[in-house]
């Protein structure tokens, strides 16, 4: 009896799930990294939009755009086209920050409210069909409390304690969930290894 040729198309291949297993657990514990960073770098700058406060905030969507095209290196056809959106979003984030941040702080975090909620609700629909993956719960959570954090961003923008530190305060709860999402990923390996 043959073996089936396998395709050398990269979302047709036989390792394909583990493929994409493995190049998300990177992706996470990369983001993981820098989520923490720039969570603390912000913090230090959060005060006023300054030079580097507005920097740090155009880098964020910009690094969750390179985030999306490496995802897509390796995602499963299904997932291309939410990535895609995701990709859409976060740059048209950034042209949104730097237009936002020449009004002030309540526009800044109208937009990046905005962000969260749509960004978050792609998060959801991706880890929802990569649950066969694993370690996906955490990315689940993650989704859902973008949505609520990216509303309460939107009303905050109307009160008189807007604040930029409340986005360090999300994109480290948000690396959290990513590096809890790798761990179980590498756990989820090593078990099969087994």
């Amino acid at each position: 009896m043959s073996t089936p040729a396998v395709t050398s198309h990269p979302h047709t291949t036989a390792d394909q799930p583990e493929d994409e297993a493995v190049s998300l657990r990177r992706l996470y514990y990369g983001r993981f990294a820098f989520a923490v960073v720039w969570a603390g770098l912000l913090a230090a700058t959060a005060s006023s939009l300054g030079p580097a406060s507005v920097t740090l905030l155009l880098v964020y969507p910009l690094f969750d755009a390179a985030a999306a095209v490496f995802d897509l290196r390796s995602a499963a056809a299904r997932q291309r086209v939410p990535l895609l959106i995701n990709l859409a979003l976060s740059l048209l984030t950034v042209a949104g920050l730097a237009v936002a941040a020449t009004s002030g702080i309540p526009d800044v975090l109208r937009v990046w409210g905005a962000w969260a909620i749509t960004a978050g609700i792609v998060q959801l629909v991706v880890a929802i069909r990569r649950q066969r993956l694993g370690g996906q719960l955490a990315m689940i959570l993650s989704g859902g409390i973008s949505v609520l954090a990216g509303a309460g961003f939107v009303l905050m923008a109307d009160g008189a304690d807007a604040s930029l530190t409340s986005l360090a305060g999300y994109a480290t709860l948000g690396g959290i969930f990513f590096l809890v999402s790798a761990v179980r990923l590498h756990r989820a390996a090593v078990k099969a290894d087994r």
